[in-house]
């Protein structure tokens, strides 16, 4: 099976710095789920954003969807990265929104039809469990309220691959546990899912899930040539 996303010897400093990043290299294959751990530091989130397309490598070669991102015009970047859907640990939830209105905001960005916004952010509603909650503005939310709305914004146009980053360190072990579920479930209906996070606990909850260790820069155990999980259609 072809790999969606290729990193070969990627390096990357932020400015005149050094490198945080050096000599990555991995593949990802469709529909797998992974788990990105490591330290505080070691790298992960500079590892998602440059799979998030908001950073380019120092140096290497990056692969996305079969597109060179190294050499990518930008005009390009925002039709690929609406292939690819985000979790941020901070949440980064409009304030002056409605739960309803963050989750429809990527739709509302790629001017989809507002029946077609009022039904997908409907199905999102119903499988986070917030259909109650639909007109709370963030600030009356919880943790894990907060984190379930970042969720349902994140795959609301059904993206090919999902990130997280430290998706549950700001809630309890219950709400880890029913987030992990919501990444396996999705992963399930064939969105290959990236989870970074220090807590090896969550690993044992998604048993088919393969594991990438970063330390200082450097993968010490790099995804590559993974047999992905049966693809099941979505309804």
């Amino acid at each position: 099976m072809a790999a969606i996303v290729q990193f070969e010897n990627v390096g990357l400093r932020y400015d005149q710095g050094e490198e945080v990043l050096r000599d990555v290299s991995f593949s990802f294959v469709p529909g797998a789920f992974y788990f990105l751990t490591g330290a505080s530091g070691a790298g992960k989130t500079s590892l998602l954003r440059l799979l998030h397309l908001a950073q380019r490598p120092s140096r290497g070669v990056i692969r996305l969807f079969g597109a060179d991102v190294v050499t990518l015009p930008r005009a390009r970047m925002p039709m690929l990265r609406r292939r690819i859907g985000m979790v941020y640990q901070d949440f980064r939830l409009v304030p002056h929104l409605s739960v309803t209105d963050n989750i429809a905001l990527p739709l509302r960005i790629a001017d989809t039809p507002e029946d077609e916004v009022r039904e997908a952010v409907g199905e999102m509603l119903a499988w986070v469990g917030l259909t109650h909650r639909a007109g709370a503005k963030p600030a009356t939310l919880s943790g894990g309220e907060q984190q379930r709305v970042a969720i349902a914004r994140a795959v609301v146009a059904r993206p090919d691959i999902l990130l997280a980053d430290e998706p549950t360190g700001n809630v309890d072990d219950a709400m880890a546990d029913r987030l992990i579920q919501l990444f396996a479930s999705l992963n399930q209906l064939g969105t290959t899912v990236v989870v970074a996070t220090h807590d090896l606990n969550l690993l044992p909850r998604v048993p088919t899930a393969q594991m990438m260790r970063i330390a200082a820069g450097r993968l010490s155990q790099p995804a590559g040539g993974l047999r992905a999980p049966a693809r099941r259609e979505r309804a």
